[in-house]
């Protein structure tokens, strides 16, 4: 649900939420974000960072600099004067190894789904996602607009270790996972491509608010592309929004 208008709670001393709704939903996720670039460009005097999620945006401020109520104030009117944004910032365009043991779990969703292996290729290649928010580790993209047909609820039984790179699918979302990590989210894929990398600038590849599509590649492209990674190549292609 969309809120009728923003709600404002204090998260520590110095931090702040600011809630659109309580659902996975583009038009809250566009308003998080439309809020989020707002802010940016005002320069608001005692904010340190901005960090958007799914529904709400979260500010770190220096109370030393603002106030909670000063700062309160400011974010109703940025928020009231603000649109859902829509449009994407850059459009990514990211290799996937599929099934086998990059994506242990494709045979799975295809017969969780009813359909064929193939098209649950197809239906994830073909689909147009946005980076809603990062999150959960350093360069954890999830992402909106994964296809209906796709949406498979989350494992029972987590893994405690899924491998950096995995591409997989959490119910309605589909997900980018940078680092080793547990998971109880489908492990379709693998990609080489680095959405965090601490060596290399800018560390963060993705960005929320960023649209991402995937395509399928071989497994003997792997070696090639994950040392290229490694070594600070973004891989991903740039694509005009």
């Amino acid at each position: 649900m969309l809120f009728p208008a923003p709600r404002i709670v204090p998260c520590s001393e110095a931090a702040l939420v600011v809630e659109f709704g309580d659902a996975i939903d583009e038009a809250i996720n566009g308003k998080v974000l439309g809020l989020d670039r707002a802010v940016t460009r005002a320069k608001v005097a005692g904010v340190i960072e901005t960090i958007p999620t799914y529904r709400s945006l979260l500010v770190h401020y220096d109370p030393l600099t603002v106030t909670f109520a000063e700062l309160r104030a400011k974010m109703l009117a940025l928020a009231k004067a603000v649109r859902i944004q829509n449009g994407a910032r850059r459009r990514w365009r990211i290799p996937v190894v599929y099934g086998g043991e990059f994506g242990i779990d494709l045979e799975d969703v295809a017969k969780a789904r009813g359909i064929s292996v193939d098209q649950v290729i197809r239906l994830h290649t073909s689909g147009d996602y946005y980076v809603a928010m990062l999150g959960f580790l350093p360069g954890f993209a999830y992402l909106a607009g994964l296809d209906p047909r796709l949406a498979t609820p989350r494992r029972l039984d987590p893994r405690t270790v899924t491998p950096a790179g995995t591409i997989s699918i959490g119910g309605v979302q589909a997900g980018v996972q940078c680092l080793e990590a547990p998971s109880g989210w489908h492990l379709v894929g693998r990609t080489p491509v680095r959405t965090y990398h601490p060596r290399r600038d800018p560390v963060f590849l993705v960005e929320p608010g960023d649209a991402v599509t995937f395509y399928a590649i071989d497994q003997r492209e792997w070696g090639a592309l994950d040392a290229a990674a490694e070594a600070g190549e973004p891989i991903a292609e740039l694509m005009p929004a």
